[in-house]
C-alpha cells in the first residue's frame, strides 16, 4: 500500500481527492506489474511518465526473489525467478504533448479531441488540428535556448523533428524566425504523409475483423502457454498446492 501510495500518476490524478480515489486508479500499477510478471519480460517499451510503474514492478520481482530465494534455488530456477525488467524508452518523441497545452501530455482521455491526433483522423481532420494547435503571436525561436521556454512551440517542433526524423535544431534551421503560420501548414502536410499509411491499413482491419480475431486468438493461445506455466512455477515456490 504504501509503495502504490508514493506512485506520481495516483498523487497527480487523486490530486486533493485522495481519499475518494477509486480502488483501479490506485491499484492500476499493481495491474501492470502483474502483466509483466506473469510473462517474466526482461524488456518493455515505455512512455517515461510511465517509467515508475516499472520500478514498482522491479520490486515486487526483488521482493519476490529475495522472500522465496531458498525455495527458487530449490526448484531448480536459479537465484532469481523473475527478471529485474528494464524500460525501453525509445525515440526522439516519447511524449508528445498536448495540441491545446503544451505543458500536458497529448492523451485520449483529454475531453477535447483538437488536443490530440488520433491514428484514425482523416486527413482534413489532421491538418484541421495542426492549424487549430495553440500558438503564440511571437515568431519561431531561433535557438535551442529560447524554444524551451516556448511550450507550444517546443511541442510542435518536437513533433515535426519526430516526423521529418531528424532533430529540432534542424527544423529550427528551417524555421527559426518564421511565424507560426508557416510551421503549420508545411506540419500538417508532413504529418498526413506519415500517418496516413497507418490510418489506411486501421480502416483495412476494421474492414476484416476475421482476421484481427484471428491474430488475437493466436496470440492469446501463446500467451496462455507462458502464464500457464508462470503461475503454476510461482504456486509451486510459495507452496501452493495446485
Amino acid at each position: 500500500m504504501g509503495w502504490l501510495n508514493r506512485m506520481t500518476q495516483f498523487k497527480e490524478k487523486a490530486g486533493k481527492n485522495r481519499e475518494n480515489a477509486s480502488v483501479g486508479l490506485f491499484s492500476y500499477p499493481t495491474l501492470m506489474a502483474s502483466d509483466i510478471l506473469l510473462y517474466r519480460a526482461t524488456h518493455v517499451p515505455v512512455g517515461d511518465d510511465q517509467k515508475q510503474h516499472l520500478e514498482l514492478t522491479r520490486d515486487i520481482s526483488a521482493k519476490f526473489n529475495n522472500d522465496f530465494g531458498e525455495q527458487i534455488r530449490n526448484l531448480q530456477h536459479g537465484d532469481a525467478y523473475f527478471p529485474m525488467t528494464e524500460p525501453l524508452i525509445e525515440g526522439p518523441a516519447t511524449r508528445i504533448m498536448s495540441l491545446r497545452d503544451g505543458s500536458k501530455k497529448m492523451s485520449k482521455s483529454d475531453p477535447s479531441d483538437l488536443s490530440r491526433i488520433n491514428l484514425t483522423d482523416d486527413a482534413d481532420t489532421i491538418a484541421k488540428k495542426i492549424r487549430k494547435a495553440k500558438s503564440d503571436s511571437d515568431a519561431l525561436p531561433e535557438t535551442m535556448e529560447d524554444l524551451k521556454t516556448r511550450a507550444e512551440a517546443n511541442n510542435l517542433i518536437g513533433i515535426y523533428a519526430a516526423l521529418a526524423e531528424t532533430t529540432k535544431e534542424d527544423v529550427l534551421k528551417e524555421f527559426g524566425g518564421k511565424e507560426f503560420s508557416v510551421l503549420k501548414p508545411a506540419l500538417a502536410d508532413l504529418a498526413v504523409e506519415k500517418l496516413s499509411p497507418i490510418n489506411n491499413e486501421m480502416k483495412r482491419l476494421l474492414d476484416a475483423p476475421g482476421d484481427v480475431d484471428a491474430i488475437l486468438r493466436d496470440g492469446s493461445d501463446r500467451a496462455r502457454v507462458i502464464a500457464e506455466e508462470t503461475i503454476k512455477e510461482v504456486k509451486d515456490i510459495i507452496g501452493f498446492i495446485s
